[in-house]
Parts: structure tokens; sequence; C-alpha cells
């Protein structure tokens, strides 16, 4: 097979160590090879950095291996042409098995350009993808946090939850903080409700009366402080958040159009999926890197099932709940699809063909700079009849008649 790269270097990426394999020749001779083993320090990867620039490298590859890769492409991608692989497509034969073993095949496949790249989003989204999810994991913690809280008011016999909608509302804090001190009754506590809570004053004393002990108070006063310094954190990551997209709020205002689709899921679409759609010849390339495109898997004629591909699950993570949400906007096409769709499929196969709906939307929206246009609740009224038509017509020209429509 000929070679297309005349100086190329593989790396193995590991924790401590990185093994470098450096080739160097013409496509038509047999390359001088050059190995050497580095430490992953930012001073040794600055070391080996220099090395590829004395060689006169241009292309280097290497395996997507956890983390370990990122320091390694941080330190290298303004000098080179960085090839970052599925480790899983650039897979040895089996046999012996080295570093360096490993680290030459992964430049042999540079130097014949069979490696194919992954998407590595440049630096600004890095900053944002760390941003928006990390957002994500303090939501989680704080929700689990929430739910402990809960689960002890259970065990205390207090049945809050029962009456008050939101329990971490203005009425349900003051009432935890009226537990937690241990003053008040629960005729007292009642009357700490707010709103239309208010008329539910009989009902919240019946709720608040139970067994209430000393280290019961004790863990409430944690959980309830660590849920509150929770969202104190969310908020200054929000904050953050606003900061890095900024200069693309055109993008973030368009994104939101969409059905479903929040200034946190406009967020998340552009922090996974970027706003150079370029990288992505399709539609379709999108949603299968996403996640959110069924799977083939086809042999002999036969179809063993099309779960849905691996794909990037925050991403996919964000669709789904966009999709949720457009099930409930109303006079939607997402919602009207939704629906009719989970009359058939059940209602997490109609959410994964909503998100899609929603990927593909901001897909083309990125790509052509257009704005949102619904189709309409009325748009799958209109294609259901225009099939049967032409399905009616077909059976009856079969038949031997003539057809001509005529509205009535």
């Amino acid at each position: 097979m000929e070679a297309i790269v005349e100086r190329c270097c593989g790396l193995d990426v590991h924790q401590a160590t990185v093994v470098a394999c450096l080739l160097v020749g013409s496509a038509e001779r047999r390359p001088r090879k050059v190995t050497r083993t580095w430490g992953t320090s930012t001073s040794e990867l600055e070391e080996l950095r220099a090395w590829l620039l004395a060689e006169g490298c241009t292309h280097v590859g290497m395996e997507s291996t956890g983390v370990y890769w990122v320091p390694v492409y941080n330190v290298l991608e303004d000098c080179f042409e960085l090839v970052v692989g599925n480790a899983a497509h650039i897979k040895n034969v089996p046999g012996r098995k080295t570093d360096v073993k490993d680290a030459e095949w992964i430049a042999d496949l540079v130097r014949h350009g069979l490696i194919r790249k992954s998407f590595v989003p440049p630096k600004w989204q890095r900053a944002l993808r760390d941003l928006v999810r990390y957002r994500r994991k303090l939501v989680e913690s704080e929700t689990a946090e929430r739910n402990r809280l809960l689960r002890l008011l259970e065990t205390c016999n207090i049945k809050l939850s029962s009456v008050a909608s939101d329990v971490f509302g203005v009425s349900g804090r003051a009432m935890l903080r009226a537990l937690i001190e241990g003053t008040a009754t629960p005729e007292h506590m009642a009357k700490l409700a707010r709103g239309s809570l208010r008329r539910k004053t009989d009902r919240l004393t019946l709720a608040l009366r139970g067994q209430l002990e000393e280290h019961h108070r004790f863990l409430l006063r944690l959980q309830l402080e660590r849920v509150e310094r929770i969202e104190a954190d969310i908020a200054v990551v929000m904050a953050r958040i606003d900061q890095a997209l900024a200069p693309y709020l055109e993008q973030l205002e368009r994104l939101t159009q969409i059905p479903g689709v929040d200034r946190i899921g406009a967020a998340t679409i552009i922090a996974e999926l970027g706003i150079d759609m370029s990288i992505f010849p399709t539609a379709r390339h999108a949603a299968a890197w996403a996640g959110v495109s069924p799977g083939n898997n086809q042999s002999a004629g036969k179809r063993a099932g099309n779960a849905k591909r691996r794909g990037n699950v925050h991403l996919m993570t964000a669709l789904v709940q966009a999709a949720f949400g457009a099930s409930r906007k109303k006079g939607s096409y997402l919602k009207e699809r939704f629906w009719r769709l989970k009359a058939r499929r059940g209602e997490r196969r109609a959410a994964m063909a909503v998100a899609h709906s929603i990927l593909v939307a901001a897909y083309e929206m990125l790509r052509r700079h257009a704005q949102y246009r619904d189709l309409g609740a009325a748009y799958l009224d209109h294609i259901a009849r225009a099939v049967t038509e032409k399905r009616l017509v077909r059976r009856l020209e079969a038949l031997g008649y003539r057809v001509t429509l005529q509205t009535a």
C-alpha cells in the first residue's frame, strides 16, 4: 500500500508514559524508524514537541484512550496535524503486544492515511463543554441530595411532599427550617405557607406531625445546607456559561426557537455539536455521532434488531429532554409526531425519534443560518391524506378502473 505521509509519528499514550515512534522516509523507500519514551508532565511533553519539530514531523496520531490523550493533544495541537482515532478502529491484529509495537502500528497507519480522525472540537468549544457538563453534574448532585432529604422526611413520617407540590419552594423551605429548629408546633409551621398552599393549612398540619428526633434534625440541616450550596454553585457556573456564550448569542437564540429547546438545551447543543456544521457531511452523520440514529445489524438479508448507536451521551440526553418538552408544545409538529409515534411504538422510541428531528433541525439551522419554521400540527394529517389517496387510486386502477378525483 502506498504511503502518503513522509514524516509522521505514532503515540501510544498512557497515564505516566508516552511511547513515540517516528517514521521518516519517502513513499518509495522503507522509512527510518526512531522510537523513544517520554513522561507525561508538561515539561516532558514540551520536549517531545521540540524533538518532533526538529525531525520535521508533520502528522501525529494517537488513540483516544480515556482522558490521557487530552494533555498530549493540548501541547501538540498548534504545531502538527493531529489524528485522534477511535481505539476500536485501530486495534492491531492479535499477537505479541507491547507499547513499542502499538506505537509502531499507529505510526504505520498514519503514514498510509488509514486512521479516520475523531471529532475534536476547538479550544473555545472544549472550554464551554467543560462548563456545561459540570453544570449537569451539579444538577445531578442537587437532585440526589433533594431525594435524600425527602426520604429522610418519609422515615420521620413527615408527609410534606404529599401536600406541597414543591417541598423546596419558599413555603417548603420555611417549614423545613422550622422542622430543623424543632420549636414550632405543626399548626404554627402550617401557617408559614404562602400563595395557593394556604388553602391546605389543615392538611399541612396533619402532614407536619411526625416523629422527628435530634439526629434527624442534624441530618436535615446538613442536607438542606448542601442543597443550597449546590444551588449557589450552579448559579456561579451558569454565569460563566453565559460569559462563554456571549460571542454566540445569535446561534443560541436561533436554537431556542425549536419547541422543547430551552436556553440550557441550546447551550448543550452548541457545546457538544458546535456551530461549524461542515465537520459533518450530512445531518445523518451528525445524528449518528450524537447517538439518536438507529443502528444497522443485518446479516444474510435478515435484520437482527436496530438498537440505537452509541453516541455523545451529553448531547443525546439534552435532545431527549427537549423531545419531552416539545411533546407539550401546543400546535407544534413535534408534539403531533411524538404522540402519534407513542401510540404505535411506545414513549421511549417516540422520544428518540423526536430527538432525532430536533437534531436535524438544529443542524440545518446552524448550517444555513436559518430560522426555525414549524410545519404545524396538521402537517402529518395532510401527508397521511395524500398517501391514502395515492394508495387507493393505485388499487382501483389495478382493478381496471379509470379514477378521477374530485373534492366534495
